[in-house]
């Protein structure tokens, strides 16, 4: 996967520890795309930051983020920790509302796998400070619970072969307030690593941003 394209490493201060995270700045931005991966992955995933680059191509900023501490990750049980992992997202969202610049810029969300929980639920607290949520494979039974808050427009993307998820996001799907669409992505498993599939997520999410982020 061919991800070149300029982006700066910086250090997000929170509370008394540091965040790692690769911010990319397109020209006239659109708006800026928060990542919030899955479970043992970071802001060096490849295929977030493969749609990371083909966002950054449509005019669209994105930060990822690594939601753990290094020390913080070596205790496995974080990685699964939807609430940690929320609160998390939430104080660098309002970290990159202060940030020169990216402040003024409307803010969307990108969540894959466990990271797509924490998105909702985030989400589900900032009344509409985040403009619209995409969930990539993503787990959003895990966030059930507060499922009914979320009134931002919604997309699930799922992989055709992701049997368990499919039905899983169908009953998020029910649970959403909100504009909410399923797109079932065919001959995709999980991690939509065939040839081909991740261009279709990143072609599905730039429409999708496109159209909400700056109502």
């Amino acid at each position: 996967m061919n991800t070149t394209d300029t982006y700066k490493e910086i250090e997000i201060h929170i509370d008394s520890f540091s965040l790692k995270g690769n911010l990319r700045l397109a020209d006239n931005s659109k708006g800026i795309i928060l990542f919030s991966h899955g479970s043992g992955s970071s802001r060096l995933s490849t295929r977030n930051n493969y749609v990371a680059h083909l966002l950054f191509e449509q005019g669209f900023s994105s930060l990822l983020f690594d939601l753990l501490t290094e020390q913080e990750d070596l205790t496995y049980e974080n990685r699964f920790n939807i609430e940690l992992l929320t609160k998390r997202l939430l104080k660098v969202t309002k970290w990159i509302s202060k940030y020169d610049e990216t402040k003024h810029f409307p803010i969307g969300y990108f969540g894959s796998s466990t990271g797509a929980a924490s998105a909702l639920s985030a989400a589900a607290q900032l009344d509409k400070r985040v403009k619209a949520i995409v969930s990539r494979g993503g787990r959003p039974d895990l966030a059930m619970k507060t499922l009914f808050k979320i009134k931002i427009p919604t997309l699930l993307l799922v992989g055709g072969n992701d049997h368990m998820v499919i039905e899983l996001n169908k009953k998020a799907q029910a649970e959403i307030s909100g504009i909410c669409e399923l797109k079932i992505i065919e001959g995709a498993s999980h991690l939509f690593s065939e040839p081909g599939k991740l261009e279709i997520v990143a072609k599905h999410t730039s429409d999708w941003f496109d159209k909400y982020l700056n109502i």
